[in-house]
């Protein structure tokens, strides 16, 4: 049968200005950093986009300090009413900017630019257009008849979303009026000091945002110092448990959203063709560094083979190259780290016996690059089918009852996602109810919104974010009505 080939289709990278330098922006202003500044890749390339300064435990200091008495003096005593309006005009001002925005995010982070066009970018201005909405309805949260914020939160996201994960934190806590100083990760900065000049654009109050950036030990100064009252933290779970063990015992509180091993489980009746996209979307999408990833997949065993031939010729089709072409479907590896992970744990899915497909795809000789890959033959009892490798890689494995997906997609340290593909409601219903996951979707996977609450069990954290759930995870309980 005769093929086409698709023409390139790039977007262009004169809609953003990268600066050769940024500083860190405390108290409404552009400062310099007092560490060492680092450099931030293009990781479809390799290339430097930019050196960025690294904040000191000095510059913690400032930056508290500015967001204590914009709290203090501003903020906390302004209206619900006049921070709905602020956070409305962030959430015009980012859609304004949203072409900008996707190609930073996707020139700093490797992702294509489909997703940050028409995933990142939206759903980060939603989440700021939904909770202005909260900020002058708290008192008719169910959370309490005078619900009051924590005061300073001290927030810390991933590489994997950086714009989307700095909106999940920073618009619940400036509705429920708490100031922040937030530290995006090393590797994907760009998007949070954009957000700065967005804040400046909006002309919110000096203080009331400050980003400072850097590595573990600029994270570690904001968890350790006495002057923040809230820790919000999105990452791996192994970082997650030392900011646990940092707070303890010090009265700060804390929501952690860590790491997953979801399962994404398909039944004989499932509409097999939709559960392919279902399972591609659910693993491939970001090139699978996704914390809710459904990277096991679990096949009723009478319809593995079938399945498994239908998703091979599924992932033969995705197309990986340069993320700024909108025809990408596979982006790069933010890091060389992350990479070697990917490699680490796929060698060892090889040596204890799962047997290894890919699509044999060219990889550019530049940038962080791994193919879409596809395990069978995989146990319980293997490393890829238990440890996080936060990579375009989907392990298989089967069941014959509903009890024993139950058991296997339950049998992990995790329990942030699941997915479930049948024709039956009521099945549907009671595999809800047995999985130890905070998400369970329903022949669908990986569907996002502000207004539903989103976290896990287990290793997976505690707290949510999103929807009214998300908001009470910034507020004190008043007098209850």
């Amino acid at each position: 049968m005769p093929t086409f080939e698709y023409a390139p289709a790039p977007e262009s990278r004169a809609v953003v200005d990268i600066a050769d330098s940024y500083r860190l922006w405390i108290g409404g202003e552009w400062v310099d950093g007092r560490g060492t500044p680092f450099a931030v890749l293009n990781p479809a390339t390799g290339e430097e986009l930019s050196t960025v300064a690294e904040a000191s435990e000095a510059d913690i200091d400032a930056a508290v300090a500015a967001a204590r008495t914009a709290y203090t003096r501003v903020w906390s005593r302004m209206s619900g009413t006049e921070r709905g309006k602020y956070l409305f005009r962030i959430a015009r001002i980012m859609q304004e900017r949203s072409r900008e925005l996707a190609v930073l995010e996707t020139l700093d982070n490797g992702k294509p630019i489909k997703e940050t066009r028409d995933f990142d970018v939206p759903t980060a201005a939603a989440h700021f257009f939904y909770h202005a909405g909260w900020a002058d309805k708290l008192g008719y949260a169910g959370l309490g008849s005078d619900p009051r914020p924590h005061g300073v939160v001290g927030q810390i996201i991933p590489w994997n979303f950086p714009l989307l994960m700095l909106a999940w934190k920073i618009a619940p806590a400036l509705a429920c009026g708490n100031t922040v100083v937030l530290k995006p990760a090393e590797t994907t900065p760009l998007s949070a000091l954009l957000f700065a000049e967005i804040c400046e654009q909006a002309e919110l109050p000096p203080g009331v945002v400050n980003i400072v950036t850097g590595a573990g030990p600029t994270g570690q100064a904001i968890v350790d110092h006495p002057g923040i009252d809230k820790i919000a933290f999105t990452g791996s779970t192994a970082v997650g448990r030392m900011i646990a063990r940092s707070i303890a015992g010090t009265g700060k509180k804390a929501t952690l959203e860590l790491g997953g091993k979801a399962a994404n489980i398909v039944f004989d009746d499932a509409a097999l063709d939709q559960a392919v996209e279902g399972i591609v979307g659910g693993i491939f999408f970001n090139q699978g560094q996704v914390c809710c990833a459904g990277s096991r997949l679990l096949i009723q065993e009478n319809i593995h083979d079938d399945l498994v031939r239908r998703l091979k010729r599924r992932l033969e089709t995705l197309r990986l190259g340069d993320p700024l072409d909108k025809n990408t479907d596979i982006g790069a590896i933010n890091s060389a780290k992350q990479l070697e992970r990917i490699t680490e744990l796929t060698e060892a899915g090889v040596a204890e016996g799962a047997e290894r497909w890919d699509t044999g795809c060219p990889l550019p000789k530049n940038g962080f690059w791994f193919r879409p890959t596809l395990f069978t033959g995989v146990s319980q009892s293997h490393r890829i089918a238990q440890e996080e490798i936060f990579g375009p890689v989907l392990s298989v494995l089967t069941f014959r009852t509903p009890g024993e997906a139950v058991a296997k997609a339950n049998n992990t340290p995790y329990g942030l996602s699941a997915g479930v593909w049948t024709e039956k409601g009521s099945r549907i219903l009671w595999m809800a109810d047995q999985l130890r996951a905070g998400v369970v979707w329903a022949n669908t996977f990986n569907q996002f919104d502000p207004t539903s609450p989103f976290g896990g069990y287990k290793e997976s954290g505690y707290g949510r974010e999103g929807g009214l759930h998300g908001l009470a995870a910034y507020l004190k309980e008043g007098s209850v009505a």
